[in-house]
C-alpha cells in the first residue's frame, strides 16, 4: 500500500468477485483480489485520502467511498470513474414511502395515464418521459447504458464532481440493510442520512455530537433501522434514525471508541476502543418486551 490504510471492506453480496476495497492516505481507492493477492485495479476521483469505504447492500458492483476532501462517491467497479457524488445542498424532507407502496402507486398512475381517452397524449409525451426517467435513475443501482449519468462519467460536470457531503473529512459510512439509505459522519461533527435512490440529504436533524476528526469510525444500525450507533469520543451513542434524538448512551471505555458492530441475531452491541478493550452490550430484556417508558443506559449491560 502507498500509505496508511484507513479502512477495508468486502461486499456481503459478492458472488462474481472476491475483492477487498481499501481506503488509504492515497487519493486512489484500491481493489485487492483475495485469490491472487494482487491489486485488481484502482478507482480515481478523490482529491485527498480516502478514509472510509462501504459496499452497497443492493448490488455487488456498487462501492461507496468517503474522502478527506469531504466527498462521498458512488462507483460501479466495472467502469472507469464514479457515477454519482453526493451534494449536501441537495435535500428532500422526510422518509421515503416503502417500496411496495411506491410500486403500487406507480402502477396505478401508469394504468391511468395509458387509458384510451389519453393514449394520444401519452404517445406525444413519450420522449420527455424517457428523459425524465434517465435523470431520476437510482443512485444505488448501476446506471443503464445510454442514461444521462452514464454519459457524464468518468469526467462528469465540473460543479457536480466537486460537490461535498461534509465540511471536512468523511470519517464514517453505513449503508442500511435494505440499501435505501446511507448514513455518513464527518469531521465537522455532523451526521447525515441520505436517500440512496435520489442522492438527497433527508435533513434528519441529529443532535450535536463530538466525533473523532483524524480517524475513521465504524457505524452500526439496529434491527428495523430503529437506532444508529455512533462512536462519540469515549462513549457510543444510539440515535433514533428518523428523529435524530439520542436514545441511549453506552459508557465503559476509558479512551476513544473507534468502532461498533450490532449483531441482529443476538441483539448485542460490540464496541472497541483505544483502551484495547472490546465490550459486549446486551439488553436486559428483549425488544418485544419493551414498553414506552423512559430509556436509560441501565437497559443495557457490558
Amino acid at each position: 500500500m502507498p500509505g496508511k490504510v484507513y479502512r477495508t471492506a468486502m461486499s456481503p453480496l459478492a458472488t462474481s468477485h472476491m475483492l477487498i476495497a481499501a481506503g488509504t492516505e492515497d487519493v486512489q481507492v484500491r481493489l485487492c483480489d483475495i485469490a491472487s493477492g494482487a491489486f485488481a485495479h484502482t478507482l480515481s476521483g478523490h482529491r485527498d485520502g480516502v478514509m472510509t469505504v462501504e459496499w452497497s447492500t443492493s448490488s455487488e458492483w456498487v462501492l461507496v467511498t468517503g474522502g478527506c476532501d469531504g466527498a462521498i462517491r458512488f462507483w460501479d467497479i466495472r467502469r472507469a470513474g464514479c457515477f454519482h457524488v453526493l451534494d449536501q445542498s441537495q435535500s428532500q424532507l422526510g422518509r421515503r414511502p416503502p417500496i411496495l407502496k411506491r410500486s403500487a402507486t406507480i402502477k396505478g398512475s401508469t394504468a391511468k395515464s395509458l387509458s384510451a381517452s389519453q393514449s394520444s397524449f401519452a404517445k406525444a409525451r413519450t420522449p420527455q418521459t424517457k428523459l425524465m426517467n434517465a435523470k431520476q435513475s437510482p443512485v444505488g443501482k448501476i446506471p443503464v447504458k445510454g442514461s444521462l449519468k452514464q454519459r457524464l462519467h468518468p469526467g462528469m460536470l465540473s460543479s457536480q464532481d466537486r460537490a461535498t457531503a461534509h465540511y471536512g473529512a468523511v470519517t464514517g459510512l453505513k449503508v442500511t440493510e435494505d440499501g435505501m439509505y446511507l448514513l455518513s459522519a464527518g469531521s465537522d461533527s455532523r451526521l447525515r442520512l441520505w436517500d440512496v435512490e435520489s442522492g438527497c440529504n433527508t435533513l434528519v436533524n441529529f443532535e450535536t455530537v463530538r466525533l473523532q476528526t483524524s480517524k475513521p469510525i465504524q457505524l452500526a444500525t439496529s434491527q428495523n433501522l430503529a437506532l444508529v450507533f455512533v462512536p462519540c469520543m469515549t462513549a457510543v451513542k444510539a440515535f433514533n434514525m428518523w428523529s435524530g434524538k439520542t436514545s441511549l448512551a453506552f459508557r465503559g471505555h476509558y479512551e476513544h471508541v473507534n468502532c461498533c458492530w450490532f449483531s441482529l441475531q443476538d441483539q448485542e452491541l460490540y464496541t472497541g476502543g483505544n483502551d484495547r478493550q472490546i465490550l459486549v452490550w446486551s439488553p436486559s430484556r428483549s425488544v418485544s418486551d419493551e414498553d414506552e417508558g423512559p430509556k436509560d443506559e441501565d437497559n443495557w449491560s457490558d
